[in-house]
């Protein structure tokens, strides 16, 4: 991909810095967007030639003027990956019941999280495939997750010695956003494959983060290799993905779960 031009959102994130990377090795140039500027910017400074820039993938002139930025300092758009989304920490709340219940869940997360994860795809792919389109190629990657395509198993957030409406569960607005991006995709490779823009997801199960061991055995005890992800290992997947390697993909669904949806 050299001479190429990627750009990652939500880029200074535990998996946009590997998505970066892994165009990086590729040749590209990279482009990290972040709402934290100096983030993004920091995670840019470890690969060679990217680029770190603040935007808020939410409001369209900030996405305008992310691409008006990039077009005077590469020129090009070959590739975006939509990565940016919302993901609280499931931890117990105060008052009457846990926050992140259905029951309890606030407006204003349902809000943020859709106006990121799903908003924000939606605008970085019509600014940037737009960009793409006219130049008759392109590839936009959506991450996923295999929550896009499986419930999430509540019994893996119970903690011991709260009642049920204190227990803490995955959002809604997670499996909304996920699987939401699934039609995205879809919607987009039929879109402009005549223009020469493809599009595809990416299904990625948990990764190891240091989150509590006792939810960790959970967790592998639901997937068929028996562990989470290391941080690297989507890389080679979305080297894939936004490569010609995968010149005749699109609209397709790629799970890298550890099997977990074989279960």
């Amino acid at each position: 991909m050299t001479g190429r031009t990627v750009v990652v959102t939500g880029g200074a994130g535990l998996l946009g810095r590997r998505h970066a990377a892994a165009a990086a090795e590729l040749g590209a140039t990279v482009v990290l967007l972040d709402l934290d500027g100096e983030a993004a910017a920091a995670a840019a400074a470890g690969l060679p030639g990217a680029i770190g820039l603040a935007c808020d993938i939410t409001r369209p002139p900030a996405v305008e003027a992310a691409l008006a930025c990039i077009l005077d300092r590469t020129g090009r758009i070959d590739a975006l990956v939509n990565n940016a989304a919302n993901n609280p920490k499931v931890e117990d709340g105060a008052g009457g019941g846990h926050w992140s219940r259905l029951e309890n869940l606030p407006l204003e997360v349902w809000n943020q999280d859709i106006a990121v994860g799903l908003t924000g795809a939606f605008l970085c792919s019509r600014v940037f495939g737009s960009r793409m389109a006219e130049a008759g190629s392109g590839v936009i990657l959506n991450i996923a997750s295999d929550l896009a395509v499986i419930g999430p198993d509540q019994r893996l957030y119970r903690q011991p010695g709260l009642t049920d409406d204190r227990q803490p569960s995955k959002p809604v607005t997670y499996s909304v956003v996920k699987a939401g991006l699934l039609g995205l995709t879809r919607y987009l490779a039929t879109y402009w494959a005549e223009r020469g823009v493809r599009c595809n997801a990416l299904l990625p199960g948990g990764v190891s983060n240091g989150q509590d061991p006792a939810f960790v055995a959970r967790l592998a005890e639901r997937i068929p290799l028996g562990r989470m992800a290391e941080p690297d290992e989507y890389k080679a997947a979305v080297a894939f993905l936004i490569s010609d390697a995968s010149s005749y993909m699109t609209g397709a669904t790629v799970s890298v779960d550890g099997g977990r949806t074989c279960w």
